[in-house]
């Protein structure tokens, strides 16, 4: 892998980080001096990838934070943690996913998948939306996927109670990751930060690992011989959270490090506005104060002055 850039002194929070492409992002932009947080469910299984991600890219510049995508109050909680240590973050990857045949819901009563891929990630910007801004220039990075093209999101039932189907749910959240990054890019603009989104190709990772069912892991192990290496996956990620050649490009969505046209629904400003409305109300959260450049550094000094 190129290393595109030196990134000592820059923070870069990563969410899924304990296996697959999150996991080997992390390796790759540790590799490049960045300090690098790895944002896992799982205890266990996230001081394992801690471990290893320091033993493969060499470097101590890496930490642990847990936190459930699926439980907002774990989200919360993780976040106060990582500001009581840390007060600039350079690079957001919302990079965290499931997919699940059955339907699930969460503590809060929302379908896991939405839950997860969709709503964890969008109050997870939101709480650290201020200290993005504080670190300008900073980039926020969504993973999707081509999956989006086979949604079909009805937000008035974003939580599939009347036709739940395990693969259009997930397209379904990977389309709401693209209508959040466009979203979010408008309101963003000119501010320092940019958004973008991506397509990390067809991966072959334990994505999907904890669906049940005989013939199903059968086929899924069949079509994983075909898929691509996580590490091939992790590039486009790695490449616009270093690269200088992005610096300034916001609102797109790329596939293997090029630009690409998403789908026709994903452009849709009535979806992405009804969207972010949604998705407010469900994490109980108002991004207005922190959309406006004045009003969070009037929150940052008085931040700091509580400090001293």
């Amino acid at each position: 892998m190129k290393h595109f850039v030196d990134m000592n002194g820059k923070i870069v929070m990563i969410t899924g980080a304990n296996s697959g492409i999150g996991k080997e992002t992390a390796v790759e932009v540790t590799k490049m001096g960045a300090t690098v947080i790895i944002v896992c469910r799982n205890k266990d299984r996230g001081e394992e990838a801690l471990k290893e991600i320091k033993e493969r890219a060499n470097s101590e510049k890496v930490e642990l934070f847990l936190a459930d995508l699926a439980n907002q109050t774990s989200i919360r909680s993780m976040v106060k943690d990582f500001k009581k240590k840390h007060d600039k973050l350079h690079v957001l990857i919302n990079n965290a996913g499931v997919w699940l045949r059955k339907r699930y819901t969460t503590s809060e009563g929302y379908e896991k998948t939405v839950a997860v891929n969709h709503l964890g990630h969008f109050l997870l910007t939101y709480l650290l939306l201020d200290i993005l801004k504080a670190s300008r220039p900073a980039r926020i990075i969504n993973v999707s996927s081509q999956a989006h093209k086979f949604a079909k999101l009805d937000l008035d039932d974003i939580h599939m109670k009347n036709d739940y189907r395990g693969f259009r749910a997930y397209g379904n959240s990977k389309l709401e990751n693209l209508l959040f990054t466009y979203e979010l890019a408008k309101k963003l603009e000119n501010t320092g930060i940019t958004v973008n989104a991506l397509h990390p190709g067809s991966v072959r990772t334990n994505f999907g690992r904890n669906n049940s069912g005989k013939l199903f892991k059968t086929v899924f192990n069949f079509f994983r011989l075909f898929l691509i290496s996580a590490k091939k996956g992790a590039r486009t990620s790695i490449y616009l959270a270093s690269s200088p050649e992005v610096e300034d490009i916001t609102g797109k969505y790329f596939i293997k490090r090029k630009l690409r046209k998403s789908s026709k629904a994903s452009y849709n400003k009535e979806f992405q506005k009804k969207l972010w409305h949604i998705s407010e109300n469900l994490t109980h959260v108002s991004y207005n104060k922190y959309l406006d450049l004045e009003t969070v550094e009037t929150l940052l000094v008085e931040k700091a002055m509580s400090r001293s």
